[in-house]
């Protein structure tokens, strides 16, 4: 298997069975030249202008199978932070008229 074709597999995540996206860089080791992690790119914000989320980097050894299709792994997924519930329009316009 050549590295583009492992890098067109589907990663999913085995607990919840979500798609990961796809392996965008491999990492290697200099000295045995074995593969160490996939890394998987964050999600461009704003067309990339914003710059990326966070890269998900995913240790060789949670690698559980590589598939005809997709890379099966036991990686935990990212935490995103809590959102504050923002007011909604109507709440906040009534309020700033005191009614």
């Amino acid at each position: 298997m050549t590295i583009r074709e492992l890098c067109e597999k589907e990663v999913v995540q085995l607990e919840q069975g979500v798609c990961l996206g796809r392996a965008d860089d491999l990492a290697f080791d200099p000295a045995t030249a074995q593969l160490q992690n996939l890394i998987l790119l964050g999600r461009p914000r704003l067309f990339g202008l914003l710059g990326r989320d966070e890269s998900l980097t995913i240790p060789w050894q949670e690698i559980e199978t590589i598939g005809a299709d997709a890379i099966l792994v036991h990686t935990a997924l990212p935490q995103a932070p809590p959102q504050p519930e923002k007011p909604a329009f109507w709440r906040k316009l009534l309020a700033k008229w005191g009614t």
